[in-house]
């Protein structure tokens, strides 16, 4: 399989390999229909990503300069990182005439799942690269640097290891489609193979998402916070998995949530248990009927595991610094655990996971990527959840999983994206307080200015967090209902 490795600038999947592709432009014949869209799509991003044609062009008019030089005004403009809106695409002049290929086997379609705010639903195709006629490396895959890094070939057993190692970052899907090459004897029956698995996910079957080794990623519906209708649930191990906040508390959700594990335990793991990041609805709605239905212990926090509903089966509680053990890594080294991370400011007993492999860390709900985090007084409190973060950036973080939306590749980054945004956010709520006092609901629209004002209800409980930390401070102070600096 010919994988290319994404720049590592780009906001979706930076620093990521993938397979070449990209979206339907308007260049792409939408007016045809969506197969024949999809396949113009295919063959362009084909010839922009590798240089690979399968277009039989009038030859004079296409030397082997020319196409250098079309393809890369196609480069120019491509991309959803791409400053400036891009000229027309050379593309349609560039075919316009010549002997059109055959179809594209497409092989499958897989929808991103419901964790993420965009989500694409991609066609896969076969492209054998002996019914490509030309290209700017002749039949040879040719990448340029610039969205894209590089490009190579990999047996699917090499990537897999790779990737298992530490060495190597794979986006999702392909994880999914080296994964069914590695174990199918010829072409034909991972073709068939690969259709039947995106089949399933199309009737309601979870994805086995993997953003690193060792974490499926299972969104489930719950009753949260908009702008998230999921929450992650996620299985953690590979001899030995552990699920982390089977939050949905709906009967189906928690079906497809078995049939995952099933699968898993089909494939040679064993469940040992479940862990609870922390005690809020969401994230603990299907704790019980999962302990249940395969008698599972749950393990957290005490000041968690006091506030769950009864039924469930009890584990020992686990607090700052104690670690479960994984058994093997997926690349077979011994003693792989998670070590619990205690991060209260959200929730007095809110745990973080990192794992000792991969450093990767499941956070909860300390960060998202789909939004920020709301500190909820009493609860919530500002001062320490900033202490939380401020200790998250410390430790030695790869990938971070938070509980809603996709995992982040560089969870330093996020961690500190999330302190300078707290502190822009206090600075503002400062100079509105210097204008003049003011009462929360005076003093919301002009502190969170961005937020839309459907949410000002959420964000009203993180604005008296903030005023209620100056006030610690002795920065501010509230009287009859107002507020106002000090000093």
């Amino acid at each position: 399989m010919f994988l290319v490795e994404r720049s590592p600038e780009l906001r979706f999947f930076g620093g990521y390999w993938a397979l070449p592709g990209g979206t339907v432009g308007a260049e792409d014949r939408p007016d045809d229909g969506p197969d024949a869209a999809l396949q113009s799509c295919a063959h362009r991003e084909l010839f922009e990503e590798t240089g690979l044609l399968r277009h039989q062009l009038p030859s004079p008019r296409m030397a082997a300069e020319s196409l250098a030089n079309l393809r890369e005004q196609m480069l120019a403009g491509a991309g959803p990182d791409a400053k400036v809106p891009p000229p027309p695409s050379p593309w349609p002049g560039m075919v316009a005439g010549s002997t059109p290929p055959l179809p594209l086997r497409e092989l499958c379609r897989i929808e991103t799942p419901a964790f993420a705010p965009v989500r694409y639903d991609t066609a896969f195709y076969h492209v054998p690269v002996e019914d490509c006629v030309a290209g700017t490396g002749g039949l040879r895959p040719d990448v340029w640097r610039g969205e894209l890094v590089q490009g190579r070939w990999w047996l699917p057993q090499q990537a897999l290891a790779s990737w298992r190692n530490g060495d190597l970052r794979l986006v999702p899907p392909v994880v999914i489609l080296l994964q069914h090459l590695a174990r199918t004897a010829d072409f034909e029956h991972f073709a068939a193979e690969i259709a039947a698995t995106a089949s399933g996910y199309r009737q309601g079957r979870l994805h086995q998402v993997r953003f690193s080794p060792g974490i499926v990623l299972a969104p489930l519906r719950t009753p949260t916070l908009p702008p998230a209708t999921t929450t992650n649930c996620y299985v953690v191990g590979h001899e030995r998995l552990w699920i982390v906040d089977p939050g949905s508390p709906h009967a189906d959700e928690q079906e497809r949530l078995l049939a995952l594990l099933d699968e898993l335990v089909a494939a040679g793991a064993a469940l040992e248990g479940i862990l609870v990041t922390h005690h809020h609805p969401d994230h603990v709605g299907g704790v019980v009927a999962l302990s249940r239905a395969r008698n599972l212990p749950v393990r957290g926090h005490p000041l968690t595991l006091a506030r769950l509903e009864p039924g469930y089966r009890a584990g020992a509680a686990l607090d700052d610094g104690m670690k479960v053990p994984l058994g093997k890594s997926p690349d077979g080294n011994s003693g792989w655990e998670l070590l619990a991370v205690h991060t209260p400011g959200h929730d007095r007993g809110h745990l973080c996971f990192r794992d000792s492999r991969y450093g990767t860390m499941l956070v909860g709900d300390m960060l998202s990527t789909i939004s920020t985090i709301i500190v909820d007084p009493p609860e919530g409190h500002l001062a320490t959840y900033l202490h939380s973060l401020e200790r998250l950036a410390t430790e030695p973080l790869t990938t971070l999983y938070p509980a809603h939306g996709p995992a982040f590749a560089n969870g330093q980054r996020l961690v500190k994206q999330y302190l300078r945004h707290r502190r822009q956010r206090e600075a503002k709520l400062v100079e509105v307080l210097q204008q003049g006092p003011g009462s929360v609901e005076e003093l919301l629209p002009k502190v969170y200015w961005d937020a839309d004002p459907a949410l000002y209800r959420f964000a009203a409980r993180s604005l008296l967090a903030g005023l209620q930390k100056l006030q610690e401070e002795g920065r501010a102070a509230e009287r009859a209902g107002r507020w106002h600096t000090v000093g």
